[in-house]
């Protein structure tokens, strides 16, 4: 794929990756800011869940890299592009559950939005990366609501 054929692809990988951040962010403020009967639990589980995304970010730019174009890496970037709202700020833990619930089906979303454009341009690569992503955000809203039931 030339670069100029990448364009869409790397778009949406753009669009992914200032998401996934967001994501990130929202899910560390909630890690440290979570009150409650259920402050361990989700204390740990929010951990897990931020360190995963940050792991995350860093595959989804690497693969903008590799399509030859350069990953934003700017707040103001990432703001621009992001569809994921910014983390509440005090709510209680169960509040923060259904709020992250969303953000993962939203991303869930962004990333089979995404995954079409790569099958379009024969990219298996980017599919592949996506569909991980895709499983990993419904497993995590999944999750996310039995922990809310």
């Amino acid at each position: 794929m030339s670069k100029a054929s990448n364009t869409p692809v790397v778009d949406a990988l753009k669009q992914v990756l200032a998401d996934t951040y967001a994501l990130q962010i929202k899910t560390q403020n909630y890690h440290w800011n979570v009150e409650g009967p259920q402050f361990r639990s989700l204390h740990l589980m929010f951990e897990e869940q931020y360190k995963e995304l940050f792991a995350a970010v860093d595959e989804v730019a690497e693969r903008i890299r590799a399509l030859g174009d350069y990953a934003p890496g700017s707040f103001k970037a990432f703001s621009e592009l992001t569809k994921v709202s910014p983390p509440k700020d005090g709510i209680d833990g169960q509040a923060m559950v259904k709020d992250l619930v969303k953000s993962h089906e939203l991303l869930s979303e962004q990333a089979k939005t995404a995954l079409a454009v790569g099958e379009k341009a024969g990219d298996d690569s980017t599919v592949d990366l996506l569909t991980d992503r895709i499983t990993y955000h419904d497993k995590t809203a999944w999750m996310l609501r039995a922990t809310a039931a």
